[in-house]
């Protein structure tokens, strides 16, 4: 199985270059360096991997949706896309968990975090995420915040993706039921750090994500 992963990536210099050091030599790569005001995209370039790059921060949804569509411009060279953080939370081993599900016939899968295992106000956020994009467009789904994703190419074509934030996330998962994807979850390890929990969204950009949602929710 060929396969393309996509790592969005804005302002993570300090940590990118691990995470794309672990893949070198096994797996295709692309960043989608979205605006960094650091060298992100010069570290990407640096340790070897193809990156694309938005003039400005267009946000993470916009950042998948390029990486998406540059994987889609290849016609049949990759047979699935997998995508994951650029801020060293993702561990790139667990991609042939990911690759394992796909050949077991999956066609979307999601990586399932360990919501015991997060600090207690990532907690909270994620709990609310889950219940939210279940009842706006289908569930029940554990983890719909996890950016450690797997799509078999063939149906990622299906998909009509239009956010351009964070709620890309849940609206992945609405396409996924739309389109009438096989989905799985499997789990995955995290790791917290203070880089790493500095990245997340906050509680206004929480709310933001909610009323987007539920504007995607009647379109």
């Amino acid at each position: 199985m060929k396969i393309l992963v996509v790592v969005p990536a804005y302002n993570e210099a300090t940590t990118i270059e691990g995470v794309l050091r672990a893949m070198q030599g096994v797996h295709d790569v692309v960043v989608i360096d979205d605006g960094s005001t650091d060298n992100t995209g010069e570290v990407a370039r640096a340790s070897g991997a193809l990156t694309l790059r938005h003039v400005v921060n267009r946000g993470l949804g916009a950042a998948l949706r390029t990486g998406f569509a540059y994987a889609l411009s290849r016609g049949d060279t990759y047979d699935a896309v997998i995508t994951l953080d650029a801020d060293g939370q993702h561990n790139p081993a667990e991609i042939e968990n990911f690759i394992a599900a796909l050949d077991a016939g999956a066609e979307v899968v999601i990586g399932r975090r360990e919501f015991s295992d997060m600090p207690r106000i990532r907690q909270a956020y994620n709990a609310a995420g889950a219940i939210i994009t279940s009842a706006l467009f289908g569930g029940p789904f554990t983890d719909s915040q996890s950016g450690f994703r797997a799509f078999q190419v063939t149906k990622l074509r299906d998909f009509r993706l239009m956010t351009s934030r964070m709620e890309i996330s849940s609206e992945i998962i609405a396409e996924a039921y739309r389109v009438g994807a096989k989905i799985q979850q499997i789990p995955i390890s995290i790791a917290y750090t203070e880089y790493s929990m500095s990245k997340g969204q906050g509680f206004f950009e929480g709310l933001r994500t909610l009323w987007r949602l539920v504007l995607k929710s009647f379109a």
